[in-house]
This record gives C-alpha cells, sequence and structure tokens, in this order.
C-alpha cells in the first residue's frame, strides 16, 4: 500500500504495478486488489503484472498472457477467464 501511495503521489498518467500481491496474506491481497480497482475507478490507467491470475482478472479490464516473453493470449479480462487454456493452467479446473 506504501509503494502505491507513493506512485500515486508523482501524479502518473499510468501506474505500472509489479506483482502487488507477492507475499501477502490472501486478506490483504483482496484489500490491495480492491484499492487498485477503485484507483482504476477514478480514472487512472493501471499496468498491471501479476502471476495471481484470479486476482488480476477480477480488476483487469484487458488482459494478456505472456508465454517465454511473448503475448499467447489477449482479451478481455471476461473472455480470459472463460478461456480453457487459461483457466486450465491459471486459474485450475
Amino acid at each position: 500500500m506504501l509503494a502505491i501511495g507513493r506512485g500515486l503521489m508523482a501524479r502518473p498518467k499510468v501506474l505500472l504495478l509489479d506483482e502487488p500481491s507477492l507475499g501477502l496474506a490472501p486478506r490483504l491481497a483482496e484489500e490491495v486488489y480492491a484499492r487498485i480497482s477503485d484507483i482504476h475507478g477514478d480514472g487512472l490507467t493501471v499496468l498491471l503484472v501479476e502471476q495471481n491470475t484470479i486476482l488480476a482478472l477480477s480488476v483487469a479490464t484487458r488482459g494478456y498472457v505472456l508465454e517465454n516473453g511473448e503475448v499467447v493470449l489477449q482479451g478481455s479480462a471476461s473472455q480470459l477467464k472463460s478461456d480453457d487454456r487459461v483457466r486450465e493452467a491459471y486459474l485450475g479446473r
């Protein structure tokens, strides 16, 4: 939360967040993502890099799946949540 706050103090046009849930208890990660959703809702573009696919897609508008540095899938968050390849690889069945 502190790192996000420090980033917002610069009044950026885009906020880049790399693994904001890393090392956090699930409840704290959910709280961080609630704040990320609020920030986006206030009109700031957020570019999020995250391995926790469930949390990331819960706040994302669009998503990109990278494999070995290449984009292998892209689409709206709802499209990616329902894509069998994403579900199998990242969300579990």
